[in-house]
């Protein structure tokens, strides 16, 4: 009665499940998904509409240099439905990783080198470019192959540089 005279809606019956089935309640706001799920859709809105305006200026010959529009002007309550597009391998996304970021990734747990004990954040890097624990961190304790004598002379030599006076003519 009061909610007539207002022109609310009264409230649902109860919690409305996710639409799409995962197990988590949705909202009229979030277009009855969860936050994740609807999250996960603007995402896939937002690549979707990146994508196509990256595969026409390629199609039209033209350099992204010269038009100055952003990428993404916003976000757009129609929900748009991503087209299955065909790609050459050289224009594929994710391809463009490095061979160092592949390597990071199998390397695994932070290890010291001498005892292979697991060191995590706490390991010493060494001058020789290796990792170690807290009983390995000094240079006679693993074996250092690491020459510091020549590395001081170096850097003492460059910090101070050899000053010669000007010969001056005796009187």
């Amino acid at each position: 009665m009061e909610h007539d005279e207002t022109g609310c809606q009264p409230p649902p019956e109860g919690p409305i499940l996710c639409i799409n089935n995962c197990g988590f309640f949705g909202s009229a706001a979030t277009m009855n998904m969860c936050s994740k799920c609807h999250k996960d859709v603007i995402l896939k809105q937002e690549q979707a509409k990146l994508a196509a305006t990256s595969i026409e200026n390629i199609v039209n010959g033209s350099s992204s240099g010269n038009i100055k529009e952003p990428a993404i002007a916003g976000i757009l309550d129609v929900p748009v439905e991503p087209k299955a597009i065909s790609l050459p391998s050289t224009l594929a996304f994710g391809s463009g990783e490095t061979d160092e970021a592949k390597a990071k990734e199998k390397e695994g747990p932070n290890r010291c080198t001498t005892c292979k004990k697991r060191v995590g954040l706490t390991g010493f890097k060494c001058r020789c470019g290796n990792l170690f624990c807290g009983s390995h961190r000094y240079s006679d304790k693993h074996e250092c192959p690491f020459d510091y004598r020549t590395a001081a002379r170096d850097a003492i030599a460059k910090a101070n540089p050899i000053v010669k006076a000007e010969k001056l003519d005796k009187i």
